[in-house]
Parts: C-alpha cells; structure tokens; sequence
C-alpha cells in the first residue's frame, strides 16, 4: 500500500512537470505575472488566493471590470488563474456558473469593444528606419536596430520569435532569406516551421540586405543573433530580451515624433498582417508568414484594412 501511495505521488509530480513543460516560458510568466494581481487583490481583502473559490473569482472580475480592464484581459486572467491552480495540483472550476454568468453581464453592461493598439504601417516603418539611420552615430548599432524592426515587420514575427534567432537559422538563397523558428508560441511541441523574406525592390527597407549588413558588420558567426550592447557600444554574447525590442519600437516612435503609448511591441507583427490585408493579400497567404493558427485575429487585421478601402462613402459624391 505504501509503494502505491509513492508511486501516485511521483505520477503526481511528473504529471504537474508535463503540464508545466505544455507551456511556452513566456507563456508561463504571463500567467504568472496576471496571477500576482489576482494575489494581490486577496490579499487586500482578506482571501485566500490558493486555492481559490468560483465566487471569489467572480468577485475580482467584477474589481477589475470597474477599473476599465479590457474583456480580452479579464479572460486571459480567468485563465491564467485557472492554469496557475492546475499547476500547483489544485482544480478550480472556471466554467462555474458564478463566473461565466458574471462575464456575460459584464460584456452586456460595458460592451467587448476596446480600443486596441495600433499597428506599425508602412510609412510608419519608413519614419522608423530614417530614424534609425539619423540618430546612431554608432554604425554597428544602426545595423542592429534597423535589422530589428525590418525583420519584426516583413515576417510578422511575434517579439519572442526575433530574440530567439541564431545565427545557424538563417539560410540566404537567391530568392531572399530563409528563417527557420525552431519553436513559436503555437508551436509548442517544437516541430519548427520556415518564414522566406525575399529581397525588396528598395535596398533601404529590404530586410535581407539589412541582415546581411548586420552579420558583415558585427561578424557573427554562430549563437544569438541580436545581442546587448555594453557601455560604450561593445557587442556582448549576451542575446536581447523581448522586453528590449519593445522598448526599441517605442524609441524609435518617440523620436520619430509619434506617440508611442498608442502602440505596443506587437505593433510590427499587426502591422505586418494590416498592411498585407490592406494590399489584397488572402487570409491564408497571412497567416502562413505570421504563423496564426485561428483565423479571428487574422480577420480582425482584414477588417481594419477594409475600413476605408471598401467604405460605400467612397462611391457616393458630394
């Protein structure tokens, strides 16, 4: 009997590992991160946040509705919530009637319509690689961030995707480059895909001349591929964080003169998909380079580049 109670508790354990490693890292620190709000609201009112109860949880929903939360953020809290409870060996019902019946008057009551930031469009990326050329005196720096946001925008790459990159996923054919992501966020369990940037007609914005300017001029040969620099413009061995191409995007749209609280480091990547939609790209033609495998984000981008191109006002004069 006793080698059985061991034994289901290292089935136990293994099981909360299989669930744990079902998740990307950033994935896990995101709903970690959402959690940590969640704990803190239990905390200042007395509740135990683990394990928590349905009507607990509904009570925090409500708190966060009145602080203007987004809908889209207060599910992905629910789910975080849910998720940091299965980790921990806990079940928690998120489909209670409590909860789900207090988000549908939510929704009711303040509508699912919010605001979201806006996307990098063409001539936004063209102010930004002018920019990037105007501001750094330092020539190696240049290449990098230019290659940064080139390459963020042309393979609606998400922020994690481009710090993830060596330099041995790289393959330049005559077409352009070739980009081999060896994991993405809906890739988890590792099977890899392959993005093609082919050479662009303008040698200023081409993304594959700019990565070819970048490798020439740090001369990396393996490992990372965008990397620190230290005090004094020293390239590292150390590869950027996801944190750091955010906070690039929203320098470079500060110095660009653009307001930079509008937009987020998934500007590039919906920027990528808007202006393709906008251009009469189809929607699986899209969703190939951006790696989406639900078609609703993918057809909001197209529902935002349509706001205009097919508006009836366009065919009335006045």
């Amino acid at each position: 009997m006793n080698n059985l109670i061991t034994d289901l508790k290292a089935l136990q354990e293994e099981t909360l590992l299989n669930l744990k490693s079902s998740k990307a890292n950033n994935t896990i620190r995101a709903y970690k991160s959402d959690f940590n709000d969640f704990g803190l609201f239990c905390a200042q009112n007395g509740f135990k946040s683990l394990p928590s109860e349905p009507k607990i949880i509904s009570l925090y929903l409500t708190h966060l509705s009145t602080k203007e939360v987004k809908m889209s953020t207060l599910k992905r809290r629910l789910v975080s919530i849910g998720v940091i409870h299965k980790l921990k060996g806990h079940y928690l019902d998120t489909k209670h009637p409590s909860i789900i019946e207090n988000i549908m008057g939510i929704k009711r009551r303040k509508g699912s319509f919010q605001k979201g930031k806006k996307p990098i469009l063409i001539n936004d990326l063209k102010l930004l690689i002018n920019v990037i050329d105007k501001v750094n005196k330092e020539k190696i720096m240049r290449a990098r961030d230019r290659s940064i946001i080139l390459i963020g925008f042309s393979g609606g790459f998400r922020r994690n995707e481009i710090v993830s990159l060596d330099f041995d996923d790289l393959d330049f054919v005559s077409e352009g480059l070739k980009i081999n992501l060896k994991r993405s966020k809906t890739d988890q369990f590792g099977e890899g895909s392959v993005k093609g940037l082919p050479y662009f007609d303008n040698s200023q914005y081409c993304p594959v001349l700019s990565v070819k300017q970048w490798i020439e001029i740090s001369k990396i040969d393996s490992g990372p591929l965008f990397r620190r620099f230290s005090k004094g413009s020293k390239l590292t061995d150390n590869r950027l964080t996801d944190q750091t191409v955010a906070l690039l995007i929203k320098k470079y749209l500060n110095l660009a003169g653009i307001d930079s609280k509008n937009y987020s480091g998934h500007s590039l990547r919906s920027g990528f998909a808007t202006s393709a939609a906008e251009s009469g790209v189809e929607e699986r033609s899209i969703m190939a380079m951006t790696g989406h495998k639900s078609t609703e984000m993918v057809r909001r981008y197209i529902k935002e580049a349509n706001l205009f191109k097919n508006n009836a006002l366009n065919k009335i004069k006045i």
